[in-house]
């Protein structure tokens, strides 16, 4: 590898599904989120 800038030297070592991760982002931030609202929502119950 005489020119390491050139990028079709380097090979893909780990091939990564950006949909996935991002779907998977996206989904385990919204499932923390709820589970904050409900328990604000079941204090906020509590409280009343």
């Amino acid at each position: 590898m005489e020119n390491v800038r050139d990028p079709r030297e380097h090979v893909n070592e780990e091939p990564r599904d950006d949909f996935f991760d991002v779907a998977m982002g996206f989904g385990g931030f919204f499932g923390i989120m709820f589970v904050i609202f409900a328990v604000a929502v079941i204090i906020k119950y509590a409280i009343s």
